[in-house]
């Protein structure tokens, strides 16, 4: 071969080689670093999970901690069976106390018959139907178990102040507070509504809902005196609601009556220990 072909085939190659290295992939020509970047990222991607099963461990996560926090904070064996002993003494009163009520109904009923308050005499009626009602389903709690009553076992987290003096409960009393005033409230609607039927003067001390005030108290978590000042709390402003026909300090839907959650607040003043 001529030297002149010689130098024809070395420039043909070094043209090739130029041509291939300017069309090679993106990728063979990152620096090592990005290179190095981009894999961790991909071993991160491959190593996270579904967002479907990261919600369930970190639900799982959240549940266990919550049971290691509560199994931390379970009250002594002695405490609560000390709790037990005040709850048993608490529902043998109750059941008297619930008798000693419902045999002054009658005297009410009539009175409000001879006064020809028809839409409160109905209110009344239907009032003594569910407090029987009640009233059956304490005889069952004579068998409770209050062994698996996580009321039992949980320290107070809660206290309010009433009458004078400071009282703690744990979540479990704070829901049964709650329940008075809204049961309270429903209630105090209904026989204000009836009065204002009935064309009889502005009076919530008159009803006998508002004089017994047990309803939806079974006998537990908080003294019946609690009960019933809550509950009376939440009727006398249901009666006034009832009464005007407008929705001041609750709101009734979805079937049932309940107090606005300011004006709850505002009643019960709840205050956490912890």
């Amino acid at each position: 071969m001529s030297v002149l072909n010689r130098m024809f085939v070395a420039a043909a190659a070094i043209t090739a080689v130029s041509f291939v290295g300017a069309n090679a992939p993106v990728d063979a020509q990152k620096p090592p670093q990005q290179e190095q970047k981009q894999q961790e990222e991909a071993k991160k991607q491959q190593a996270k999970p579904p967002p479907k099963q990261e919600r369930k461990n970190q639900e799982a996560t959240k549940q266990q901690q919550q049971r290691t926090h509560q199994s931390a904070q379970r009250l002594p064996p002695q405490q609560q069976q000390q709790l037990i002993g005040r709850q048993q003494e608490r529902l043998v009163r109750y059941r008297d106390q619930m008798d000693q009520q419902q045999r002054a109904a009658p005297q009410q009923a009539a009175q409000l018959q001879r006064q020809h308050r028809t839409a409160q005499y109905g209110v009344q009626q239907q009032y003594m139907a569910r407090i029987r009602d009640q009233r059956v389903s304490i005889e069952i709690d004579r068998n409770y178990h209050y062994g698996g009553d996580p009321y039992f076992y949980t320290p107070p987290s809660y206290r309010y102040y009433r009458g004078g003096h400071y009282y703690q409960t744990n979540e479990y009393g704070a829901a049964v507070l709650r329940q008075a005033v809204n049961y309270g409230y429903g209630e105090g609607f209904e026989a204000g509504r009836a009065d204002r039927s009935d064309r009889w003067a502005f009076n919530y001390r008159d009803s006998y809902a508002y004089v017994d005030g047990n309803y939806g108290y079974r006998g537990f978590y908080i003294e019946r005196d609690d009960y019933n000042h809550y509950f009376r709390e939440g009727f006398r402003r249901g009666y006034d609601d009832g009464y005007y026909g407008r929705y001041q300090y609750g709101v009734y839907a979805t079937g049932r009556y309940s107090v606005r959650g300011p004006v709850l607040s505002v009643i019960l003043n709840l205050q956490l220990l912890r």
